[in-house]
């Protein structure tokens, strides 16, 4: 199984959950909201097989931005896996919306030249993110938890763009009405644990067998078949990456 956007380091007993997800053989990629978060959480889990730390500049965070871009710089050659980034115009983020941009250009800049596994956030600001990836020649990227229109939806598969689907998206008609017009090559799956709950409980890496299990109904496939699709997608989006040391 592949969990590609968990905040491992937010849960209470971080390491706890990691290392189970590493024992039962969830691949799982960390993402973190700050470089200075992505430099704390390292030494716990370099040495895990299973687990993919990302460093991350949040825009829910963008008021410690200024001192963090240049950690950012520093640090982007320790991973492959870059998230969580980008742009959020909601309610949450509008009043730091410049400084968002500013931030979000600048992590792109500093990534030509460096291909990275990208996981970003675009809530309510997908179309700003599409013309952002575009200007500065970034792609394919995996938009976690797509929640924005349609229409810009297409534009972003037609650019190549994945998706990763979680728990919450399943139980939620818009999320379905996403995951309909995805193709079943640019889907990945994910939890973003632990802000999406199981019942009472916070989601962990192996909950993406709940996804897997919803897409083989959708699909008519065999939850087997669905995670060695979404496997094949991961590791067809991660192949061109040659430089990957993580």
């Amino acid at each position: 199984m592949i969990d590609t956007h968990c905040h491992i380091d937010l849960y209470s007993h971080p390491t706890e959950v990691a290392a189970a997800a590493d024992r039962a053989g969830v691949l799982t990629v960390i993402v973190t909201n700050l470089p200075s978060a992505f430099e704390r959480a390292l030494p716990f889990v370099e040495t895990m097989r299973n687990i993919r730390l990302a460093l991350g500049l949040h825009p829910l965070v963008a008021e410690q931005h200024k001192c963090e871009l240049q950690k950012f710089r520093e640090l982007i050659d320790k991973t492959s896996y870059i998230g969580e980034i980008g742009l959020d115009f909601s309610r949450a983020g509008y009043a730091t919306r410049e400084i968002q941009i500013e931030s979000f250009r600048y992590v792109l800049k500093a990534l030509q030249g460096r291909p990275k596994f990208v996981t970003l956030h675009s809530r309510q600001a997908e179309s700003v993110v599409l013309e952002l990836l575009e200007e500065e020649q970034q792609g394919p990227v995996v938009f976690h938890w797509y929640s924005g229109a349609l229409s810009t939806l297409a534009t972003a598969v037609r650019l190549g763009h994945f998706f990763s689907i979680n728990p919450a998206m399943i139980n939620s008609p818009n999320g379905k009405k996403i995951i309909e017009a995805l193709p079943q090559d640019r889907i990945l799956t994910e939890t973003d644990g632990p802000f999406v709950k199981i019942g009472r409980r916070l989601a962990i890496p192996s909950d993406v067998s709940i996804v897997e299990n919803y897409l083989a109904r959708a699909w008519r496939m065999e939850q087997r078949e669905v995670r060695l699709k979404i496997r094949t997608n991961f590791f067809e989006l991660i192949q061109p990456l040659q430089q990957f040391t993580n």
